[in-house]
C-alpha cells in the first residue's frame, strides 16, 4: 500500500510511523486508520524491524483524535460504516491488534481522544513539555471507545482517571509524568532524539527476550501472580530456543557486546 496520510520510515531495526496531517492536527479519519493498520501489520511482519516509534507531523499535535470535521462533512453513519471493517480500531492498533515488538509514542503536542488512545496503546510514552492529553469525547456526545476508558484507569490511579474522564479535562505533560503515565518529558526539540535513545537502549537487549517480556507482562496483567509466573508464553518458548539464548551468556563470559540475531537455533 502507498501512503498519503502517514510516513513510514525504516532504519537500523527502528521503524518510525508519522501521522502526516498537520493541517488537521493529525486527526485520524478512516483512510488514515487504513494506512496505519497496514503500517502496523507491515512492522509486525518484518523480521528486520524490532521496534517502532509513533509520532505526529509538526509541533502542534501528536493527534487530535477522530477527525470530527471529516465526520461532519461525510456524515457520521458513513464514517462508522467505513471504520467498522478495521478490527484494529482507530489508528489500527487500539483494539484487537496484537504485536509483541515494543512501540514508543513520541507525543509532540496534543494527544486528545483517539490520539490519546493511540498513545495509551503504546508501551512507552515520551512527551514534549508542551504536550497535553485528554479524552474529550463526552463533550461532543461520544465516548473513548478505542480503549481509552479501559487503558487510562489501568495506567494511573482509578479515581484520578475517572476525574479526568468524567470532566473531559486535559492533562499537562508535567501532570502525566507525575501520575506515571509518561516515561519522560523533554523539550520539543529533543523529543525524537530522546525517543531514539530509548529505542537504542531497548535494542541493546535481546529482541526475543523483549518480546517475551512484553507478552508475559501483558497477558499476565489480570492473572493471579503464581499462574502468571508459571505460564509459558509463546515468545518465551521462542526465546529459549533461539541463538540469542546461547549468545547472551557467551558474550557475558567473553566480556563483549552480544550479537543478537532473533533466529532459532539450528538443530
Amino acid at each position: 500500500m502507498s501512503y498519503e496520510f502517514i510516513v513510514y520510515e525504516h532504519s537500523d531495526r527502528i521503524v518510525t510511523i508519522t501521522i502526516n496531517r498537520p493541517e488537521r492536527l493529525n486527526a485520524v479519519h478512516p483512510p488514515t486508520t487504513d494506512e496505519l493498520a497496514d503500517a502496523w501489520e507491515r512492522f509486525r511482519n518484518d523480521d528486520d524491524a524490532w521496534i517502532a516509534i509513533l509520532t505526529g507531523a509538526g509541533e502542534r499535535a501528536f493527534s487530535a483524535g477522530n477527525d470530527l470535521k471529516y465526520a461532519a462533512q461525510v456524515g457520521s453513519s458513513k464514517v462508522t460504516a467505513a471504520s467498522s471493517p478495521q478490527p484494529g480500531g482507530l489508528g489500527g492498533h487500539t483494539r484487537t491488534f496484537t504485536c509483541w515488538k515494543p512501540i514508543i509514542a513520541a507525543v509532540n503536542g496534543y494527544a486528545l481522544g483517539g490520539g490519546f488512545e493511540m498513545a495509551l496503546a503504546c508501551d512507552v510514552i515520551i512527551a514534549a513539555d508542551h504536550a497535553r492529553f485528554g479524552l474529550p469525547e463526552p463533550t461532543v456526545g461520544f465516548m473513548a471507545s478505542s480503549g481509552g476508558a479501559q487503558r487510562l484507569p489501568r495506567s494511573i490511579p482509578f479515581k484520578v482517571a475517572m476525574g479526568y474522564m468524567l470532566t473531559a479535562r486535559q492533562m499537562s505533560a508535567a501532570e502525566a509524568l507525575r501520575w506515571g503515565l509518561v516515561n519522560e518529558v523533554v523539550p520539543h526539540a529533543e523529543l525524537m532524539t530522546t525517543a531514539h535513545r530509548w529505542a537504542e537502549e531497548i535494542l541493546r537487549c535481546a529482541p526475543l527476550s523483549i518480546r517475551a517480556t512484553k507478552e508475559a507482562a501483558t497477558r499476565g496483567y489480570d492473572m493471579p501472580l503464581i499462574p502468571a509466573i508459571e505460564h509459558l508464553y509463546h515468545n518465551q518458548l521462542l526465546m529459549m530456543g533461539s541463538e540469542d539464548f546461547v549468545e547472551g551468556p557467551l558474550a557475558f563470559a567473553e566480556k563483549r557486546a552480544p550479537r543478537w540475531t532473533a533466529r532459532p537455533r539450528a538443530e
